[in-house]
């Protein structure tokens, strides 16, 4: 009896349908400079040179970790896609990078195209916010590899930055002031401690319902990590921004100090930051020592940024004038700690 790549557990038909979903949801991301369209065999984008005097390519690919297990959990897929973009995107506006273009690869058990389509839908959300273009990516059919209802995936994307406005950290010197944008909450790292804390050492469930929080458990842990591309690009091109930090895996103690020159260590002040709620339950519920919160958790700053002191008031005044929330962290002094914390 001859077998068929259907029988083998790849469904070719699925794919197409796919294909078929997501085609406006891909054209709506699309920004000048993409010359291709969905079903070629690479995305094309024309950058424009004139532009930039000296145009670097500026390029990050990441994932989104086990926060994975809570969309399957909690069967909602339409938000882990732009997790996905964030973590990406967010990484390359450290270097100054504007975001040109973005691919996601996707490989799951069983390709159900209904919600692939959910999860390409995040992404394109995800795109439309960093003012970036999906113009590829891949779905993968991986039967036996894969668990039927689950999936894994990872993106890509690419930026440029004139090679004068590179952002380094060179600059920074003694006398700096760190500045802290909020977070939207854990954002996509420390969740296989936070799976452990919640579900195995509490014993919830995703539609707990938590007081503190106004939500589901499950609600609040699939919140979308915040993209940042706005306010941070425009504020990059106003102002010398001196260096960036994206506060990801890690937490302050491993991102902060990736910035930064030798000798030098940035002082925070962790009382002004206005933490969120659920990152005290976690310390609660887990007997978590302050440090190994600090050291995993982004603890409401999801992104770091040095700048020259007598630029302070028009920086305030710029994010004030745009109602974007700020945290005036601290300062950067001589020494080799990398990151000092208070906490009053």
């Amino acid at each position: 009896m001859a077998l068929t790549y259907k029988e083998s557990g790849v469904d070719k038909e699925a794919g197409y349908k796919e294909v078929q979903l997501i085609k406006n949801l891909v054209k709506k991301t699309h920004i000048p400079g993409v010359l291709s369209d969905l079903g070629g065999f690479s995305g094309l984008f024309q950058l424009d040179t004139n532009e930039y005097k000296e145009p670097v390519l500026v390029s990050g690919t990441d994932g989104v970790g086990t926060k994975l297990k809570l969309a399957f959990m909690m069967d909602k897929h339409d938000t882990i896609g732009e997790d996905c973009v964030a973590m990406c995107v967010n990484d390359i506006l450290c270097q100054g990078a504007k975001p040109l273009f973005f691919l996601d690869y996707i490989a799951t058990g069983k390709l159900i195209p209904e919600k692939m389509a959910a999860i390409v839908e995040g992404v394109s959300n995800g795109c439309i916010k960093a003012r970036t273009a999906l113009i590829g990516g891949e779905t993968a059919e991986m039967p036996g590899f894969y668990n039927e209802n689950e999936y894994d995936m990872a993106g890509f994307c690419v930026g440029v930055v004139d090679k004068r406005k590179i952002i380094n950290g060179s600059e920074i010197q003694e006398g700096d002031l760190i500045i802290g944008l909020p977070s939207t909450g854990i954002h996509s790292n420390g969740y296989s401690l936070v799976r452990k804390i919640v579900f195995e050492k509490q014993n919830l469930n995703v539609d707990s319902y938590i007081d503190e929080l106004g939500s589901t458990i499950g609600e609040e842990l699939l919140k979308p990590t915040r993209i940042y591309v706005d306010p941070v690009y425009d504020l990059i091109q106003r102002f010398n921004i001196k260096g960036l930090s994206h506060i990801t895996g890690g937490g302050f103690y491993e991102n902060i100090p990736r910035m930064l020159p030798k000798g030098l260590s940035a002082n925070i002040d962790c009382s002004n930051i206005d933490t969120p709620k659920i990152f005290k339950l976690l310390q609660d519920w887990g007997n978590i020592s302050i440090d190994e919160m600090y050291s995993t958790f982004n603890m409401g700053v999801g992104m770091v940024l040095v700048i020259a002191k007598k630029e302070l008031e028009d920086i305030e005044k710029y994010l004030v004038d745009k109602d974007e929330k700020f945290y005036l962290l601290g300062e950067i002094k001589k020494g080799d700690e990398g990151v000092v914390l208070c906490h009053k």
